[in-house]
């Protein structure tokens, strides 16, 4: 068997015993996670650990975080082929090339010069066009591109940013680690209601890098 089908192999073992295998049963996602080759989104050191259960080290001192937290996260999003999302925290571009296999349009915001460079670099070479990387303080948002379906955020941080909750579209969901401290966080899930006002549901302890910028830490 080649380098490329032992891969295929491995992806299609961790979206059958990672995900589906834990009740995530979003056939948009699990079908995501299948064609999205995360062993492209590490360093050439971390590719035989592609597809293992775990968060990878990535460029400037940053992390990819485990398939099944990429998966959880979107799934909760609840997204469809229409809309247009905002990520924040592009790291190496894994989960922006997720979510471009599922919806129209993907914007994502990252702080470090090094990695918006590497996300762009395997983006391209891979060819997901729908994924739009901008440098910048990812708690501000993107608001040229603004109203946004979903919002996702790769980062905890000690509240939701103002600048995001006003980004979201009216019906439009936002998933982010939040808590008090900066090793451990809750996910939790925000929809801005159709009548008003924005109603938040706590999902799961989670434990993220720190989100860095004007509202976060």
């Amino acid at each position: 068997m080649d380098e490329d089908a032992r891969f295929a192999a491995a992806r299609e073992r961790m979206v059958a015993d990672q995900i589906a295998g834990r009740g995530i049963s979003d056939a948009a996602v699990l079908r995501a996670m299948r064609l999205v080759p995360r062993q492209h989104f590490v360093p050439e050191s971390e590719r035989p650990y592609a597809y293992d259960d775990t968060p990878l080290p990535i460029p400037a001192h940053q992390t990819i975080s485990q398939p099944y937290v990429v998966a959880y996260m979107i799934a909760a999003l609840g997204l469809g082929p229409d809309d247009r999302v905002l990520e924040v925290g592009a790291g190496s571009g894994y989960a922006a090339a997720v979510l471009s296999r599922i919806v129209g349009e993907v914007y994502t915001v990252e702080r470090h010069p090094e990695l918006v460079d590497y996300a762009r670099a395997r983006l391209a070479a891979l060819g997901y066009d729908n994924v739009h990387v901008h440098q910048g303080d990812g708690t501000r948002g993107w608001p040229e591109h603004a109203p946004y379906d979903g919002i996702i955020v790769a980062a905890g941080g000690p509240a939701v940013p103002e600048s995001l909750r006003a980004q979201m579209a009216v019906g439009g969901r936002l998933v982010m680690p939040v808590g008090r401290s900066r090793q451990q966080q809750h996910l939790v899930r925000v929809t801005r209601r159709a009548e008003g006002g924005m109603r938040e549901e706590k999902l799961a302890p989670v434990a993220f890098v720190p989100l860095i910028g004007d509202e976060g830490w």
